[in-house]
């Protein structure tokens, strides 16, 4: 799918600062394909465009409520069964990469428990039940400028595989 961006928004972006610029990019992803990442939205991105709208449903959802949050909100087959770490090794992001095959490998042996529905109060319980995910969230936070800037960097180098930038 062609995502068009108007080359003002990107420079007023990119004047904003990287997380304006990265999410001028993704907010264009989104809106294209009526905003929810589902199965008709993946048929219609490229690999790129995936991938980006991918690591910020990552960001947002560990910066909000950790890697505990990412699983039960369902996230779990995109970033552990997909070959996002992957593309984030390719992106020049071997650290993200490293965090989210950690987190795949605290989630497999307990997949059922992180992801059946639960009551507010019982969610709230995961985070005591499964404190190894609490260092994941930890490195994560510290290094989310790092990855943000890397990730701007990665659109700059290959602003055509991400959308038409119109004048």
């Amino acid at each position: 799918m062609e995502i068009k961006i108007r080359e003002q928004q990107i420079i007023e972006a990119a004047a904003k600062g990287m997380d304006e610029f990265v999410q001028l990019f993704t907010d264009s992803i989104a809106e294209a394909v009526g905003g929810e990442l589902n199965a008709a939205a993946l048929e219609k991105l490229s690999a790129d465009q995936i991938t980006l709208w991918g690591y910020f449903i990552l960001r947002e959802e560990v910066m909000d409520g950790g890697f505990i949050q990412l699983i039960h909100n369902g996230y779990a087959p995109f970033f552990f069964h997909n070959p996002f770490a992957k593309a984030m090794e390719q992106w020049g992001l071997p650290e993200l990469a490293k965090l989210v095959k950690k987190a795949r490998r605290l989630y497999e042996p307990n997949r059922d428990e992180l992801t059946k529905p639960c009551t507010d109060e019982e969610f709230m319980t995961l985070f005591e039940r499964f404190p190894k995910f609490d260092d994941l969230d930890d490195a994560f936070v510290e290094e989310e400028e790092g990855f943000t800037a890397a990730i701007a960097e990665y659109i700059d180098n290959h602003i055509d595989a991400f959308a038409v930038v119109e004048k």
